[in-house]
Parts: structure tokens; sequence; C-alpha cells
């Protein structure tokens, strides 16, 4: 059954009936699967990933880095819930090392990045610090590779 979820996992659009012929099995059985995973949230979302700035959507990502001091009965987790409940917060997660959160958020541009930063995160009571680091070029996203590399082309020697 996990291999059902590998190829929903590679390709959202994949229907019961192509799964059911690749890996032999009846289309009940992919439907029933799939329909538990979905009731149990082990499938969260069907995702499409668009390269926006080629469609003319300019967008700012940007990781920050936060430190925070967790609470007494509920460690990270409720200020994590705060914090992951803002519309700009695309991902978080709890890391280790210097800081305790990552945090990617997804703006229309930097000015956007600042105020969240400013105005919604750096004021709640629990964050003691954070770092904003920008991304300025996506090589990949989501295990797909958005800009081929571009062949090294050597220029000729001329005498």
């Amino acid at each position: 059954m996990k291999r059902i979820f590998e190829i929903l996992e590679d390709d959202a659009r994949a229907t019961p009936e192509q799964i059911s012929t690749m890996l032999g099995i009846p289309v009940s059985k992919v439907e029933e699967a799939i329909k538990k995973a979905e009731q149990a949230r082990a499938i969260l979302k069907y995702k499409t990933i668009i390269d926006w700035p080629k469609l003319g959507k300019e967008e700012v990502w940007a990781l920050i880095e936060v430190r925070v001091t967790p609470q007494r009965d509920r460690g990270f987790d409720a200020i994590a819930e705060r914090i992951y409940s803002f519309p700009q917060v695309y991902s978080a997660y709890l890391v280790s090392g210097t800081y305790d959160l990552a945090i990617l958020v997804r703006v229309k541009n930097m000015q956007e990045v600042s105020s969240f930063v400013t105005e919604k995160l750096a004021p709640l009571e629990d964050v003691q610090s954070t770092v904003t680091h920008f991304f300025l070029r996506r090589y990949k996203a989501d295990g797909e590779i958005t800009e081929p590399p571009e062949e090294f082309k050597r220029l000729p020697i001329t005498l």
C-alpha cells in the first residue's frame, strides 16, 4: 500500500485507475487506501508546483530563524501554533541548533517580510530573537528542478 502514496506524492493527478494498473491491484483497494489516508490526515493536500515568476507573478520567499522561550507544560508547541497561524507563514518547523523554529514565508515583496517580522513576529512575548534570510534564486522545489542547468559553452580561442 505504501507504493500508492509514493505514486501520489510524485504525481497528485494520478487516478485510482492509473495506480491500479501500475500496481496490479483492484481499483477499489486503491480508492479505499486513499480515502482512509485522507480521513487520517496522512494525505494533507494534493499540490501543483508553479513557478510563478515565469507567469509574471513576483514573490519573495524568506526563511526566518526564531529563538523562543518554551512555555511550561506546552514546550514549543504553543508559540509555534501562534506563529504558523499567520497567513504569511508557508511552513513552520521545530529545528535543532542555534534557533528553535524555522519559518518559511512567501509574500509579495520584501516590505511584507519586514512588516511581518517587525509588527507580528518579533513583538510576540515568547520570541527572543529572529534572523531573516531572503531566497535569491530557486533551483529546486518540492523535489523538482526549477531551472535546468545551463550548458557551459567555452569561447573559441582566437589568435
